[in-house]
Order: C-alpha cells, then sequence, then structure tokens
C-alpha cells in the first residue's frame, strides 16, 4: 500500500520530484571537489556549486554529459584543447571538453582567479555570496540579466553557504587575493639624504641610495620611472652599471622611458609567488615583456617554463604558467 502511495505521488508531480533529486544528488556528489577547489583557489564553494547547478542544469546538460564541461566555458582563443560545437549566443559555439568533471571545476576556478577582468572578486569576503554572485554578472560572466538573482536563489534555496565555512587551519591555509599579493610592498618612502650621506634603506636585502620611494615586487626592488629618465640614468643614480639594470629588466638598449615605467634594480625572480600559478591573456596581441615586468619574473625563465619561442605572439585566452 506504501509503494502504491509514493507511485501515485510520483505519478502527479514528476517533474517536481525529479527536479528536486537530480539538484540535490548533484550538490551530493560535487560539493567536496567544490570545497576542495575554494581552500585551493579562494572561489567560494557555493558560487562554485550555484555555476555548476545553473550552468549545467544540474548536471544534466549535453555539455556536461558529454563534454564534462559544468560550466558553460567557451574554447576561446588560446585553448588547445578538444572541444565540442553547442549552441548557445549563437549557433555551433566552441566549447571546452575536458577528460572528468573535476578538471571543469578547476578549470573553472582557475578562469576566475587568473583573468583580470574577475580578481576583484577575490576582494570580497568569501562569504559575501551575493557580492560574487553580482560581480560575476558585472564582469560578463554570463548574458542573462537575471543570472545573479538565480545564483542567489540556487545558494539560499540548498543552504549552499554552508560549503563556505571552513576550520582555523583550514581559513589561514587560503591563498590571498590576486590583487593583494601583485600589490607593490613601498619598501621606504622618500626622504632627504644628510649632508655627504646616502640614505640606507632599512631592509638589509637592499642597499641604494634613496631619496625618492623605493617599491618591492616580488621580493625584487623597483622604482617607477620619472619622465624623461632612462635606464642609464637610473643606473648612473643607483651605482650600477647600465648593462645591469637592462639585463634585470630584459632589455637590450637604452630608451627614455614613459612615466610610470617599472624598473628593477636587481635581477628578477624565475618565478611569480605562491598564489599566482598563471595568467590568462585578456585580449590578443598583449606584450610578454610587460607581462614578465608585471609579475617581477624573467622573460627566459617563463620561456623555458611555457615551452615558448621569442618572440612571443599572444592571443585573448592563452594561459601563461608563472610558476
Amino acid at each position: 500500500m506504501k509503494k502504491l502511495a509514493i507511485l501515485f505521488a510520483f505519478l502527479l508531480f514528476p517533474a517536481a520530484a525529479w527536479a528536486q533529486s537530480v539538484q540535490e544528488q548533484y550538490i551530493q556528489t560535487y560539493s567536496q571537489i567544490a570545497v576542495e577547489e575554494m581552500l585551493r583557489s579562494g572561489v567560494p564553494a557555493s558560487i562554485t556549486l550555484a555555476q555548476g547547478l545553473l550552468e549545467s542544469g544540474s548536471g544534466q546538460s549535453r555539455l556536461a554529459t558529454e563534454g564534462n564541461n559544468h560550466f558553460g566555458i567557451k574554447c576561446h582563443k588560446g585553448w588547445t584543447g578538444r572541444s565540442m560545437k553547442h549552441d548557445d549566443d549563437a549557433r555551433n559555439e566552441c566549447f571546452r571538453v575536458y577528460d572528468s568533471p573535476e578538471q571543469s571545476f578547476r578549470d573553472h576556478s582557475d578562469f576566475l582567479r587568473y583573468r583580470d577582468r574577475y580578481k576583484f572578486l577575490f576582494d570580497l569576503e568569501r562569504t559575501d555570496y551575493q557580492g560574487w554572485a553580482y560581480g560575476l554578472k558585472q564582469a560578463g560572466y554570463a548574458t542573462d540579466p537575471k543570472y545573479a538573482g538565480k545564483l542567489i536563489k540556487y545558494i539560499e534555496d540548498y543552504n549552499l553557504a554552508r560549503f563556505d565555512l571552513v576550520s582555523v587551519e583550514e581559513e589561514a591555509a587560503l591563498p590571498e587575493a590576486p590583487h593583494k599579493i601583485e600589490e607593490p610592498v613601498p619598501v621606504s618612502s622618500a626622504r632627504s639624504a644628510a649632508p655627504g650621506e646616502d640614505p640606507v634603506l632599512p631592509n638589509e636585502d637592499f642597499h641604494f641610495p634613496l631619496t625618492r620611494a623605493l617599491f618591492s615586487l616580488n621580493g625584487v626592488p623597483f622604482v617607477y620611472a620619472m619622465e624623461g629618465e632612462s635606464y642609464s640614468s637610473l643606473a648612473k643614480y643607483y651605482h650600477l652599471f647600465k648593462w645591469e639594470i637592462l639585463r634585470y629588466n630584459d632589455e637590450s638598449k637604452d630608451r627614455v622611458l614613459d612615466a610610470g615605467t617599472i624598473v628593477y634594480l636587481q635581477s628578477k625572480k624565475n618565478q611569480a609567488p605562491e598564489g599566482l600559478d598563471m595568467y590568462i591573456v585578456s585580449e590578443d596581441g598583449e606584450d610578454f615583456h610587460a607581462i614578465c615586468q608585471r609579475f617581477g619574473v624573467k622573460e627566459k625563465a617563463i620561456l623555458k617554463l611555457n615551452g615558448f619561442e621569442a618572440p612571443v605572439q599572444l592571443q585573448e585566452g592563452d594561459e601563461i604558467k608563472l610558476r
């Protein structure tokens, strides 16, 4: 009799029963992966799960079932893996195909963490799922005007925010926001030297005369060039050989610098700081040299790490390993 009652209820409400079950099953299946990705990348697990539910139709979409693509990530110009055609904003658009759902979840995390247009999201509190939802829409993740509201509804209907809660130890191990890691650190404020004396920096690793602000990025000291300065004039000011300052900045010849140009005063590092594992190119034609200067890394080291040959021609979506 009990089985008949259950069957009768299912026949009366089949769609509601199916929708509820696949969503709960999706959360049960992928919540641990979402939490692991949060601990690795800083993307809130609630946001990852809500996007997965929405983008993949709770794992039932063609992209998810045939391509393990749970987040609707398109190929973009830098994608070299397998792909499949699928109608979205236009017919027969190119979408990424993954070997497993885990690869899709990892690519989603990296897609957000290492693309400049999404990096501001990591400045938000990890538990601010509403801020993340509206931020994703603002950054152009989806064209649906109701995208943020749909994510928030999933999070609140299924209490996905519970997956954002971590232990004290896990909280301490979470990666810093990309902007915070990239932010130059002031080494000392500009001050006047005493008569006949070169000011000495408080950090014993850096020994330069200082009458202007000095900064450090990736542990490497640098200054911002002022209008009319050149590598040779800065080399003379900081008691360096011209060939030294050119080598530190991956340059082959002296030139007049634009105001605000970063000029390193010591050799850059072979890799970027932890938490900046890669950089995803934002638009065609980005300058490889400028990217290496931005992250304080040697061009030769990054060329070798990525198997690139100079000169490097970059396209939107290209992934550059930085460590």
